[in-house]
């Protein structure tokens, strides 16, 4: 009879990587956690062995002495577009360098998934929290929760106004106002504008522009070529349609984000008509197909890397603080216009 012997595996711990390097258990928990006040040399001896020993951080061990989970969250509403997952992967690497891990959620444009998002998010202990709210966000209680326990909180691109934290936005109506005054160069009069819903300020920021500019070049303001939407694609086609069916349809039409404007785009070619001979068609955030599609979309971009690397930092730089030494700091970016073949034939001006 075969007597079976089971070997028990043992797990590196941080006592083995003390022992073996001849310093403190306190000395290899500062390395492990990126701690500020650790020796250069040493941090670097205590990860190379960590990696060769396969150590594993046991994070509840670590929070329990630290009261600090290294984990932060991040709440977006959609991942339709590829603007989302570019400041997720941003927000990833700027965090790990920090040695902090990340919980991503999304919240499907819809609030009550906002909300149960924002519960996951506390049931995980997370040390602080990203967020870009939904379309249907109007009350801010269950964010509010986060700043009433301490919790850091950072919103990016789709802010919450009325919370004095932390925030990263674009200049979303220098963004719009220098687009509407690239159409009105082409020689277009009759400009729609396919905007946002009134509940987020990217909407208002773009709608601005889009007025402005209008108003500076003495263009009068026609209400019927302003169509405030909820962002269902669904609904672009009958937007569309609609206005092309006026007495004086529109000769361009500015969508207030990508996935709009190539909906607008869609349906225009298959009623026939010449882009942009016929009408000029531009979109907002310079999506990834934006450039892959025919004709290529003319939009405004967004520098998304440094989006998802500031809001990060102010975030972790709010961990290390004290609550009462928090800073409501707002960081607004510049954008860039980048014109393509759905407004002018030739593309020479922005080289890709």
């Amino acid at each position: 009879m075969y007597q079976l012997t089971i070997m028990k595996r043992h797990q590196t711990t941080i006592l083995d990587i003390a022992k073996e390097l001849n310093i403190s258990k306190s000395t290899v928990s500062r390395a492990l956690t990126n701690h500020p006040n650790i020796n250069p040399e040493t941090k670097k001896k205590v990860l190379e062995l960590a990696e060769k020993m396969d150590y594993q951080r046991n994070m509840l061990a670590i929070s329990l002495i630290t009261n600090k989970s290294y984990t932060i969250g991040v709440i977006v509403p959609e991942f339709i577009s590829s603007y989302f997952p570019k400041v997720i992967v941003s927000a990833q690497i700027e965090a790990s360098k920090a040695g902090y891990n990340i919980i991503i959620s999304q919240s499907n444009e819809s609030y009550e998934t906002e909300v149960k998002n924002a519960k996951v998010m506390l049931a995980n202990q997370v040390d602080g929290v990203l967020v870009s709210i939904t379309k249907e966000t109007r009350n801010y209680d269950h964010l509010k929760i986060f700043q009433r326990k301490g919790i850091p909180i950072v919103f990016f691109n789709r802010i919450c106004e009325e919370m004095i934290v932390p925030k990263v936005i674009v200049d979303d109506y220098e963004g719009a106002f220098k687009l509407v005054e690239h159409l009105l160069q082409t020689g277009k009069k009759r400009i729609a504008h396919l905007a946002g819903p009134d509940s987020l300020s990217i909407s208002k920021g773009r709608l601005n522009g889009y007025l402005d500019a209008l108003k500076k070049h003495h263009i009068e303001i026609d209400e019927e070529l302003i169509i405030p939407y909820d962002l269902s694609l669904r609904k672009v086609k009958i937007y569309v349609k609609h206005l092309l069916g006026l007495e004086n349809p529109p000769d361009a039409i500015f969508a207030v984000n990508d996935p709009t404007a190539i909906e607008v785009v869609q349906t225009i070619k298959k009623i026939g008509l010449r882009i942009p001979e016929d009408i000029a068609i531009a979109g907002y955030s310079d999506d990834y197909a934006s450039s892959l599609m025919e004709p290529k979309l003319t939009t405004v971009a967004q520098p998304v890397d440094e989006i998802g690397k500031i809001a990060t930092q102010m975030l972790i730089d709010q961990i290390n603080r004290e609550v009462a030494d928090w800073k409501a700091t707002t960081k607004m970016l510049k954008t860039k216009l980048i014109i393509r073949s759905s407004t002018v034939k030739e593309t020479t001006s922005n080289p890709e």
